[in-house]
Parts: C-alpha cells; structure tokens; sequence
C-alpha cells in the first residue's frame, strides 16, 4: 500500500487518468474528489463488502433471483456533476 500526505485541494494521479483529490477535512472525515473516465468503476469499499457478502449469502441460501436484483439496482446509470448519465457535458 502507498501512504501520501496530501493538503486540501492536491490531488494524486492514478494511471495518468485518474485524479483523487482532498476536497475538504472536517474532524475524522474527509471528502475526496474522484475524477476518472465513464469506463471505470468507481464504488466505496464498504459496497463493495455487501455485495460480497450478498453474494455469499445467496449463493449458501440459493436465493439467486434476488441477488441478480441487487447487483441490477447497483448498475444504474451515475450522474456526475456537470456531465449528465451518459458523460456528456451539460450546458450552463
């Protein structure tokens, strides 16, 4: 694991397209920014973990069906500000 230090407002640059920035830091918490291309997957670990354990779970109780609704509810369509569901920029 990489550990940097990073100020409000610098970013790190991941595979030359991909900037996570430090937006804000209020007490423990700390809001980045993610900028990345439509064709990358973007997802807090912590949902990542549940649809894991889900998958688990249905796979132990045969519950398939409801497994495939979850992950169909995770794959929606993602705003991103100033940009619509379908990446292209807005205007305004």
């Amino acid at each position: 694991m990489l550990i940097l230090t990073r100020k409000i407002e610098q970013g790190i640059v991941i595979d030359g397209r991909i900037i996570v920035r430090v937006l804000a830091v209020d007490g423990e918490r700390v809001k980045i920014g993610i900028e990345s291309p439509l064709t990358v997957g973007v997802l807090r670990e912590e949902l990542v973990q549940q649809v894991a354990g889900a998958n688990r779970e249905a796979a132990q109780n045969g519950q398939g069906e409801q497994l495939a609704r979850r992950l169909r509810s995770l794959d929606a369509p993602v705003a991103r500000p100033n940009r619509g569901t379908d990446g292209t920029p807005r205007a305004g």
